[in-house]
């Protein structure tokens, strides 16, 4: 479990893409120092899972699934991830409850500067199956990164940003277009769940004979 407070920008060193597996190099100076292999570290909001690891740098698989729900398949050498490792069970959960599992991507519009403050509006347009999960003042993971929602307009959500979190993190390398990866709250996709009704299943005539009727 991760907490959506990233704690390093590592780059990407290389994208090993062929027909049996993928893999994402990406360097890291100081994440590293405590990452072993088999350590799972979020990467711009995916858990991935450490397969090496140097004094520079962590290599990582990338399954079919990872590579089609999240923006990997975008990234290219130089560019810019937020790195973060697990949460320990005795710390402060600071931002909220990420998981690491992507649920889609959405299209980066712009972060541009709120007029008399030091602040920036960032916009993003997520996918329509998203949008219920996403509400005013609610929790949404970008690139890893736990923010707060202050305004969503159909498919177009914007968020203030603080100085700190734009230059702590890779939004101010985002170009317009670039896929950025969400993850909504967890808590509202298991509410969802739970209150939807079941569909009812029917019972045919071999299982009636079964039970004795």
């Amino acid at each position: 479990m991760f907490t959506g407070l990233i704690e390093e920008v590592g780059t990407v060193v290389g994208v090993s893409n062929s027909r049996k597996s993928r893999k994402l190099t990406v360097s890291s100076s100081e994440l590293v120092k405590e990452l072993k292999v088999g350590d799972s570290i979020a990467v711009s909001g995916v858990c991935l899972t450490a397969i090496r690891v140097s004094d520079t740098s962590f290599e990582a698989d990338l399954t079919q699934e990872t590579w089609n729900r999240t923006s990997f398949s975008r990234i290219k050498p130089g560019a810019l991830l937020n790195l973060e490792l697990p949460a320990r069970a005795n710390a402060r959960l600071g931002g909220h409850i990420v998981q690491g599992h992507v649920d889609g991507t959405g299209k980066f519009l712009g972060l541009e500067p709120i007029p008399g403050a030091e602040d920036y509006w960032l916009r993003i347009a997520i996918p329509q199956a998203l949008e219920k999960y996403v509400i005013e003042k609610g929790s949404l993971s970008v690139e890893g990164i736990s923010l707060t929602v202050a305004k969503i307009e159909g498919s177009k959500v914007t968020i203030a940003v603080i100085p700190h979190t734009a230059k702590m993190t890779n939004l101010t390398s985002l170009k317009p277009a670039d896929l950025v990866n969400l993850e909504v709250d967890v808590i509202a996709k298991y509410v969802e769940k739970m209150i939807t009704p079941r569909p009812q299943r029917s019972l045919t005539i071999e299982k009636l004979v079964r039970q004795g009727f």
